[in-house]
């Protein structure tokens, strides 16, 4: 029978001591529910990996619905409730996130304002809709000018998708981590963690997560998910000891 770990939940324990803020201790993972702009000068990690808001819209209708495979039959678009994609983070904002730790990665960053990056990040989908994206990208200021490639098929992503409208899979989290040298045990930083994928990832890995988002249905479906894979143990390779009350 699975057990949840004891967790905590405060208003008062948060940085900045506000009402609005609200802090969630779980083993080797913080959440906070909050606007990451007031929180980021409080924690200290040794990475961030996160998947901004692009400020392309998506909330309204992703891609306009799209075309079938035959490019005959158009899709009606999925429209979502919320504004979490009206605008991307400001240069500021960006700035701020990216000072944050060491290393940074950032995905969707051919839509962001940000400084010519060195080494990039593709992933590739493998997409067949004719009127979808092949790929998206993540800037990084890792060291190196290569540009890295991960393949996985949009399709099997779907498989763990579905929590949150722009969700990215757990594998490539995990991948990207990797990518910025990001070691076992370190901490890593989402600042705009929407339903947890980069805390799952550093579950698995053996790494520590620090998460912000400031939308409560999404904190509370990034919880309730850490708390479910936390509640499995050490079934997945690389969980370490740690992680385990």
């Amino acid at each position: 029978m699975d057990h949840c770990p004891p967790s905590t939940l405060t208003s008062e324990n948060s940085p900045l001591g506000s009402d609005s803020m609200r802090r969630l201790v779980l083993p080797g993972v913080e959440l906070y529910l909050g606007d990451c702009r007031e929180l980021l000068a409080t924690l200290k990690a040794d990475a961030v990996i996160t998947d901004p808001p692009y400020g392309i819209k998506q909330d309204k209708g992703m891609g306009g619905g799209g075309y079938d495979s035959t490019g005959r039959y158009k899709r009606k678009p999925r429209q979502y409730a919320g504004g979490w994609d009206d605008e991307a983070p400001d240069a500021e904002l960006l700035q701020m996130v990216i000072a944050s730790a060491p290393v940074a990665v950032l995905w969707g960053g051919n839509y962001l304002p940000l400084e010519r990056g060195g080494k990039w990040l593709v992933w590739n989908k493998e997409q067949v809709m004719p009127t979808y994206s092949d790929a998206e990208l993540a800037w990084t200021n890792a060291s190196g000018i290569s540009v890295k490639l991960y393949t996985l098929h949009c399709n099997k992503a779907r498989i763990e998708m579905g929590l949150h409208p722009t969700q990215k899979p757990v594998q490539l989290m995990a991948w990207s981590m990797d990518q910025a040298k990001v070691g076992e045990g370190a901490t890593v930083l989402d600042p705009f963690m929407g339903s947890g994928s980069t805390a799952i990832a550093c579950l698995r890995t053996g790494r520590k997560f620090i998460g912000v988002e400031r939308d409560p249905s999404h904190f509370k479906t990034a919880g309730e998910r850490i708390r479910q894979e936390l509640a499995q143990g050490d079934l997945f390779l690389g969980q370490n000891s740690e992680l385990n009350p």
